[in-house]
């Protein structure tokens, strides 16, 4: 039911209508000209065009002045805006609730804005002014249509630029994460807010952020590209800094401070101090070894640190954790000396050697060297790894300097202390190929007694370039102890040695002028190699490796080789296949020569004869040849 109205009220809304039926009259009256108005009351249906709207009265009759119609004119002229459509004006907030928020712009009709337009500004309250941007006067059911995120937007820009002129503070809510910050409404721009600016700590969860409403500095902005860059921290920084000051200036190098673990890098741990931090580099996180910082801290931890050092001007704070614990060597116990034994865990390998910390902070090094009693290069890891549990020998210590020697080779017995008992002058023994060089082969008999075998003890008869042709790496060879060097750890072994010398025979067997059927076993420039008997081999040189046709010899061929030239100290045998059938054909003209009568044409061409011989003879015929020489010389003579 409508409420009943009073009379006061009835009279203004009468005088009200009145005033607009003239105003409208005004409005359409053209020079002034008189117009009729005609209105025409429904319950009596009285014409109103002889209607004194001058005098028009209330129902009780009482009569308005010239004055009070225009007090009234006036007072009806502010009640109404003149408003227009698409314009940003200014309003104020009569009425909100969780939904929405009314807005009075001095209208006929409110305006009716969703709550999330004010997203970014959730304190707003009744009685506050706001600018809206008029979308529609008046809508299907007679309201006003207003938006705020509108007029935002189209002063968004020119705000937001001015902000960042003026160094403005200005609120934004964020809206969502993003890769690497947030998301932020600022004037109804979606600004830019790096993980970074966010605050002076490390952030790690922004989701914590997201739906709330902060303060910001403008501090970046793209026009070409309509990009917005926010920061909150830059709001803290200036007060932090101010603070930082404060703080580095009472510092004093050896004091001790409470801090939180603020961040954890592989290098070290920063400490948030109260407003400034400082670093405690992974080396002075503990005495003992630290692989990470991890393993010692936690973030959000309280310590306890002690000031190393600082740098006003960089402002940079070196903290340390270790120092405020006992050095492990001062409580080492004062009892251990070099020789003693003691147990330890490897913490770090290298080529080198193993570091082995016997007690929280207090390692020891195993040189390699110090390993194993061979002789030979090897390296730290194939002896040990990192974890292992070991039990080494102090080989040095020195508190001083804080640094001790171990080795592990020394809990077993030195072999070379009674080499001479155990591996005696011509004993054989079995060794493993080690190494190869050019002059010999490396073996080891057992582990810490190596011995060098030279090429030229390897084989009697083969002659071998190199080790790599008679044995391999790896394998096993029987030897026999020649020399023992045990100042230098050195043995001389021999392989050779387990037969008798062939030679010996050799030398019986391969005497000068000797002749033996061999096989060409290879050619080269400067001769061939040929397999003889007993498995010797003799040298050729291509003048006496001619066939009796005059062709050459050739790999695989067998034939008969004199024997020119025998060295047993150089173990060379010298042959020739050309002497052998130039000989038999000089012995069948000799005996032909016999049977005829001396002359001068005989003795001519016996003359000739040694005379191309001593053209193509080497320098291994030499006393052969000189034989040869008299004897022809004595026939000579003799036919004389």
């Amino acid at each position: 039911m409508t409420p009943k109205k009073n009379n006061q009220e009835f009279d203004e809304e009468i005088e009200i209508d009145n005033l607009k039926a003239n105003k409208a009259a005004e409005a359409d009256t053209e020079d002034n000209e008189p117009i009729e108005v005609v209105k025409t009351n429904t319950k009596s249906n009285v014409s109103t065009m002889d209607f004194d709207w001058d005098n028009v009265s209330n129902k009780r009759g009482t009569n308005y002045s010239a004055d009070e119609r225009k007090t009234l004119e006036a007072k009806y002229d502010t009640t109404l805006s003149t408003i227009a459509a698409n314009q940003v004006v200014e309003g104020k907030v009569i009425a909100k609730n969780s939904r929405e928020v009314v807005v009075s712009v001095g209208y006929k009709s409110e305006g009716v804005i969703p709550m999330n337009e004010f997203r970014y500004n959730p304190d707003i309250q009744v009685g506050d002014t706001v600018e809206v941007f008029v979308e529609n006067q008046e809508d299907k059911n007679g309201s006003l249509v207003l938006s705020h995120k509108k007029a935002r937007s189209l002063k968004s820009w020119d705000r937001v630029n001015e902000a960042l002129a003026n160094n403005e503070i200005i609120k934004g809510y964020i809206k969502c994460r993003t890769k690497g910050g947030m998301i932020v409404d600022v004037f109804g721009i979606e600004a830019f807010l790096p993980g970074s600016q966010i605050d002076v700590k490390p952030i790690r969860d922004y989701d914590i952020y997201v739906g709330k409403t902060m303060e910001f500095k403008v501090v970046k902005i793209n026009t070409e590209f309509r990009n917005v860059v926010v920061s909150h921290k830059a709001l803290i920084e200036a007060e932090l800094e101010q603070q930082k000051q404060e703080i580095i200036s009472k510092l004093e190098k050896g004091q001790i401070l409470e801090g939180t673990v603020k961040n954890i890098t592989s290098y070290g741990v920063f400490i948030d101090l109260g407003g400034v931090d400082g670093l405690i580099h992974i080396t002075d996180l503990s005495w003992g070894r630290v692989s990470h910082p991890e393993e010692i801290v936690k973030l959000d931890q309280k310590l306890q640190v002690v000031i190393l050092d600082f740098d006003e001007e960089k402002k940079r704070i070196a903290l340390g954790l270790k120092q405020l614990t006992p050095h492990p060597w001062d409580a080492l116990d004062p009892n251990l000396k070099v020789g003693d034994k003691v147990k330890g865990r490897v913490v770090v390998m290298a080529d080198y050697g193993a570091f082995v910390e016997i007690a929280p902070g207090v390692e020891g090094l195993i040189h390699v060297s110090e390993m194993s009693w061979s002789q030979h290069l090897r390296q730290a890891q194939e002896f040990l790894k990192v974890g292992d549990e070991v039990e080494a020998v102090i080989l040095t210590l020195d508190r001083e300097e804080r640094k001790m020697s171990l080795g592990i080779k020394q809990l077993k017995p030195d072999p070379w202390a009674n080499i001479e008992e155990k591996y005696p002058i011509d004993s054989r023994h079995m060794a493993k190929v080690r190494n190869f060089t050019n002059f010999g082969v490396f073996v080891e008999i057992e582990e810490g007694v190596d011995g060098l075998i030279h090429i030229s003890d390897l084989s009697w008869t083969k002659k071998i370039k190199h080790p790599n042709e008679f044995t391999s790496i790896g394998e096993t060879i029987e030897v026999v102890v020649l020399d023992i060097d045990k100042e230098n750890r050195r043995l001389s072994l021999g392989h050779k040695q387990l037969e008798e010398n062939p030679w010996d025979t050799f030398e019986t067997m391969f005497g000068v002028d000797t002749v033996h059927e061999g096989t060409i076993v290879s050619i080269f420039d400067k001769g061939a190699i040929i397999a003889l008997p007993y498995g010797v081999e003799g040298f050729a040189t291509p003048r006496h490796l001619v066939k009796e046709d005059g062709t050459p010899c050739k790999v695989d061929e067998k034939h008969k080789f004199k024997v020119i030239e025998f060295s047993k100290a150089a173990k060379r045998i010298i042959l020739s296949h050309t002497r052998t059938w130039e000989e038999d054909k000089k012995g069948s003209k000799e005996g032909k020569e016999g049977k005829k009568p001396a002359n001068n044409s005989g003795s001519k061409n016996s003359e000739k004869a040694p005379k191309i011989n001593l053209e193509k003879t080497t320098l291994g015929d030499i006393a052969e040849l000189a034989q040869l020489k008299d004897a022809l010389e004595n026939k000579n003579n003799s036919a004389e």
